[in-house]
């Protein structure tokens, strides 16, 4: 029976799922995932009883995580509650495919749902099953660490930001738990080839003593995972990858690909976020700001928008040079805008700079450079945070008969921008038609469309909109539920204009934010924001609005005067004439304080808004943990302590026996007599043999972590007589500390082998005696070591665990080996 190995792969897999926080709302997707690994198991424990092939073992177990899972999700349509049936198998096929398009449309971290907890779980499970099979069944421990890995990677794979050392740490424990736990079965075997099985019945002493071999395994396995956490630290270029992050392979001349994050993921979590702290500030001439963008969206694969590969090379940086011509921007009236931005310092990983659309030069120190199609502006090492620049912008300001007499786009940039995927759903294609009925132009067209987003579709802004179900995301938000934020309105409204053969993309940034008493506008997390940009020939990308603003909707969020249909046969202003309303979480107040400036933000995958920390006023979240903190130098001490006091507290308290009250070791004495318990040092004299056998042991413990402390050699072998002769002879202990030590080795010696032990009112003052000798026979060094931090309260924590899966191991091998008989009887 492999019972303590069994726990430890389950242990390892629970830990290395720990991994997958990050990518869930919630805690329901952990407690669900530990009852499968429980479940894994405990069947794996059961079968293996059977000795049943490692393919049919691993089956079961496959065939108990579907019962568990049916049991948890699909109860009412199983037979009994957890009997599979057809009706829960579809039941459970329902939420599988609720969950996998719940984990499409959100970003991490995914609302909690049955969908996506059953996913979860499943997942879960399944590596549970595969590392039992490779380390307990097949007995291939390292290999088992191909799907703990797997499991790891998930997150990793999934989000662009660095997980945290603390998961990593987790997940490496466990793992070398499990190959510590492998080698100690095996060594634990050796030489038993006949019953192996057997084995874990016999008593610990008869056992090889493997106890070096996992102290060694175990210094190794906390100095890998310790050098693996901290080496990366001080390597220099070897950094996380955040959110904004961008690699760049090769050398430093041709052309590159550079990988970038999903723009989308974490738009929601800004928006959703309880603080709303400052990401950048700004001073402008321009009087009505417009948005700030950081990315363009240009490529659509039916589920997302996401943009191009981009190719950059040396030739794109913008140090000392103009920024390529905006294209399209031929014949509309244009002014120059000037604005100067400020990032705050708390800002990590922001590698796009936030720049009013369309830049014509950008001012700023390192390397940066530009995407001439889409004139975003990144760098492949720098990072905005705490820097300050200068953005020269051209601000396009189109009439509505320069919109209305739009020629027909380049055909290259025709096919790239209209493109859409063959199988969008035929309702949508006929919605499109229909909301755009009447429209004259393409720039009808898209005035029609907007409007329907916000007034005629009476839609709802929601940040945290249902989870559709049994329907496709597009059809359910534009025909069913018509709720959501920003993202799905931009894309939406993105995609219809695609389909009317309008080229459209998605820009990402923030909007134009809020103005304070100096002038100096302010944006905040909550300004993150996406937009639909629409191509029309001689004005190029104009900006378009669908996301309802106001106090119902993104209160920023602003609708460009040249967009509305009430105006279509008026000249627009030399300003576009858009009012900011601020956001209802932002203080407009002149004088109103700032967040403080020293919280840290990490940027979050693909998230717009920097990753702030709550900065709230209250209490610093820390401030709770300050006091574990602080006695975290000094636990092994007290534990030693705590240690002491308990030994000598159990051995010294009074038994209960007959005709006397709890607590009392005989009958009641005569009026006057002197308690039992109240003699010299509290020790129990030899009139109860039990409770002298107690004090005993209880100073022969402490003889024994006292010497461990003191960096004794200690033999468990020897007897307690020939222990007291070495340590009197190695230490030369003078003649009290001698004869101390020899009437506790007595004391024991007696204890374990005569018929009544000896004379043990002394021993409590006898340890301190030999603690005082051992002090003196030792230098400084040892002796601070031995109060400060005992090695012999780590060994009691290690001694602990391991009696308690020596319990385990004996309890589940004798009693499943009684319940094999039986089974066997009967049959």
């Amino acid at each position: 029976m492999r019972v303590r190995l069994t726990i430890v792969a389950a242990v390892a897999t629970l830990l290395s799922s720990l991994g997958l926080y990050p990518l869930f709302e919630g805690s329901g997707w952990a407690w669900s995932g530990f009852g499968a690994v429980v479940a894994v198991a405990a069947t794996g424990v059961v079968t293996r009883r059977f000795r049943l092939p490692a393919a049919v073992g691993a089956l079961t177990a496959l065939g108990a995580l579907l019962v568990y899972v049916t049991a948890r999700y699909a109860a009412g349509y199983a037979l009994l509650g957890i009997v599979p049936t057809p009706d829960s198998l579809g039941r459970l096929n329902v939420l599988i495919e609720e969950g996998w398009r719940a984990a499409n449309r959100y970003a991490a971290p995914v609302p909690r749902g049955p969908g996506i907890e059953l996913l979860a779980t499943l997942g879960i499970g399944a590596v549970a099953v595969m590392v039992d099979l490779l380390a307990v069944r097949l007995r291939r421990a390292a290999p088992a660490g191909l799907p703990l890995l797997a499991l790891y990677s998930v997150p990793a794979a999934i989000r662009e930001e660095s997980l945290s050392w603390v998961a990593f740490a987790l997940g490496a424990t466990g793992f070398l738990a499990l190959l510590l736990a492998d080698s100690r079965e095996q060594v634990g075997s050796w030489g038993r080839p006949v019953l192996t099985h057997r084995w874990s019945e016999e008593p610990p002493r008869r056992r090889p003593d493997s106890r070096a071999l996992s102290a060694t395994g175990r210094r190794l396995g906390l100095a890998a995972v310790t050098i693996a956490v901290a080496v990366p630290t001080f390597v220099p270029g070897v950094q996380p990858r955040g959110p904004f992050g961008l690699g760049e392979s090769g050398g430093s001349g041709g052309s590159q690909t550079v990988t970038t994050p999903d723009p989308l993921v974490g738009l929601k979590r800004e928006l959703t976020r309880q603080t709303d702290q400052t990401v950048l500030t700004y001073r402008t001439d321009d009087p009505s700001p417009d948005y700030l963008r950081l990315y363009s969206l240009d490529d659509f694969d039916g589920n997302r928008w996401t943009y191009s590969p981009l190719r950059s090379s040396p030739r794109d940086r913008i140090a000392g040079r103009g920024l390529p011509s905006p294209p399209g921007l031929l014949s509309a009236r244009t002014r120059t805008v000037t604005t100067r931005i400020s990032v705050a310092d708390e800002v990590r990983n922001m590698t796009f700079l936030p720049a009013p659309y369309a830049p014509s030069r950008v001012s700023v120190e390192g390397d940066w450079r530009v995407h001439a199609p889409s004139l975003m502006v990144y760098s492949l090492r720098d990072n905005a945070a705490g820097r300050a620049y200068t953005v020269t912008s051209l601000r396009a300001e189109p009439s509505a008969a320069q919109l209305h007499a739009a020629g027909t786009p380049p055909p290259d940039l025709l096919r790239r921008y209209v493109r859409v995927p063959n199988d969008i759903p035929q309702p949508i294609r006929q919605l499109v038609g229909t909301v755009t009925a009447g429209a004259r132009s393409p720039y009808e067209q898209a005035q029609k469309l907007q409007d329907w987003f916000t007034q005629e579709g009476r839609f709802v802004y929601d940040t945290a909109p249902a989870a559709p179900k049994g329907t496709n995301d597009l059809v359910d938000f534009l025909l069913v539920s018509k709720r959501g934020y920003c993202e799905q309105f931009a894309a939406s409204m993105a995609l219809m204009a695609r389909l009317l053969g309008i080229p459209a993309r998605v820009a990402l940034g923030y909007t134009s934010g809020s103005r304070g008493a100096s002038a100096e506008w302010t944006v905040r997390s909550r300004d993150a924001h996406a937009w639909p940009e629409l191509y029309f020939e001689g004005a190029g990308w104009v900006r378009f609005e669908p996301t309802p603003a106001g106090a119902t909707g993104q209160g920023s969020a602003t609708v460009p005067t040249y967009t509305r249909r009430e105006t279509a046969g008026a000249r627009p202003e030399p300003s576009d004439g858009t009012s900011v309303a601020p956001s209802p979480s932002t203080s407009t107040t002149p004088g109103a304080a700032a967040p403080a400036p020293n919280r840290r933000v990490d940027g979050g995958e693909g998230a717009l808004a920097p990753d702030l920390e709550s900065d709230d006023g209250g209490l610093p979240v820390w401030l709770p943990a300050l006091p574990l903190v602080l006695l975290l130098p000094v636990a092994p001490m007290l534990a030693r302590m705590l240690a002491r006091r308990r030994r000598w507290s159990r051995a010294l308290t009074p038994r209960a026996a007959p005709g006397g009250p709890p607590g009392s070791s005989g009958p009641p004495g005569p009026p006057g007599a002197r308690p039992s318990g109240d003699r010299p040092h509290d020790v129990p004299s030899s009139a109860d043999p039990t409770e002298a056998a107690d004090a005993a042991h209880a100073a022969w413990l402490e003889l024994r972590a006292e010497a461990i402390d003191h960096g004794l050699p200690w033999r468990p072998g020897d007897s307690p007589r020939a222990t007291a002769r070495r340590l009197t002879g190695q230490l030369e202990l003078d003649p009290p500390a001698a004869a101390a030590l020899d009437r506790v080795a007595r004391a024991e010696e007696r204890a374990r082998y005569a018929p009544a032990p000896g004379p043990t009112t002394t021993l409590r003052e006898d340890v301190r005696i030999i603690r005082t000798a051992f002090d003196a026979a030792v230098d400084r060094r040892t002796r601070w070591r031995a109060r400060l931090a005992p090695p012999s309260t780590l060994e009691n924590f290690r001694d602990t665990g391991s009696r308690a899966l020596d319990a385990v191991d004996r309890l589940g091998t004798s009693r499943l080996r009684r319940l094999t008989s039986r089974l066997t009887s009967r049959r």
